[in-house]
């Protein structure tokens, strides 16, 4: 009986996160919010709405972000960079900035936290898979405080 209550808590749970939005924003909008809007897809499901963005979109997804995501099962290469004004324009339940500092403009959330990672465009792979890892790690924690 206790299975059936836990799993009825835990749809009830997923319930109330179906339909949250996500954001998650940078600079270029190359490499950490993608890789961050990625895990929010990978780990979320048909439970969030992610999207990533950026202050000043550099109109490419860099290469080694494809490579590092390709290395876990992911293709990063259909994602697109887009800036803020290409996003919907709603409140979002959850905001992570990384980076943008004084460039990121306002967006309306519930909850926002500013990411501190840096930039891992010039790093090797190695470093960079650390960042991919470091940006799973910090996703996965959003999703399990909004289930």
């Amino acid at each position: 009986m206790s299975k059936r209550i836990d799993k009825a808590a835990l749809d009830a749970q997923k319930s109330n996160a179906a339909n949250k939005k996500l954001l998650f924003v940078c600079v270029q909008n190359s490499n950490r919010s993608q890789m961050a809007e990625a895990f929010a897809r990978i780990h979320g499901a048909e439970d969030f709405e992610a999207y990533s963005a950026g202050s000043q979109p550099s109109g490419e997804i860099n290469p080694k972000a494809i490579a590092a995501m390709r290395e876990i099962g992911y293709d990063l290469s259909k994602h697109k960079s887009k800036s803020l004004e290409e996003i919907p324009q709603v409140e979002y339940d959850f905001v992570a900035t990384m980076g943008c500092g004084d460039a990121c403009p306002f967006v309306r959330a519930k909850r926002r936290e500013d990411w501190q990672i840096p930039d891992p465009k010039n790093l090797p792979p190695a470093e960079f898979n650390k960042i991919r890892d470091l940006i799973e790690q910090k996703v996965r924690n959003v999703l399990s405080t909004l289930y």
